[in-house]
């Protein structure tokens, strides 16, 4: 089992930041990929980013160039967002992929970006 905690959400304002962390308990050492999704009320649940063991990343298109995944120590991933408009705002949920293949999810925290 892996457990997953998200932080640093909140409101910000039209072209401004935003960081988000992902802590991660249990059986870590399982985990092959890390990331974020995120899910917009209404719409479908997309990838925003992901980084595997290898330090390879994988970026949705509409986070390429505004948003950075990175992570911070063997329990932390971070999410660091620039250049937000309202089209971000979202529950930004995070997730982790076993080697075995099973997937984990984090309750979700809330990015509203105001125009």
């Amino acid at each position: 089992q892996v457990q997953l905690v998200e932080s640093g959400g909140g409101l910000v304002q039209a072209g401004g930041s935003l960081r988000l962390s992902c802590a991660a308990s249990g059986r870590i050492d399982d985990i092959d990929t890390r990331g974020w999704y995120r899910q917009a009320p209404g719409k479908q649940r997309d990838l925003v980013a992901n980084i595997d063991n290898t330090g390879r990343t994988n970026y949705g298109h509409f986070a390429k160039g505004r948003f950075v995944i990175s992570r911070d120590n063997a329990n932390t991933v971070s999410l660091q967002m620039h250049s937000l408009t309202p089209d971000d705002s979202a529950v930004y949920y995070c997730h982790s992929i076993t080697k075995s293949h099973f997937n984990f999810w984090g309750q979700g925290t809330q990015v509203t970006v105001s125009s």
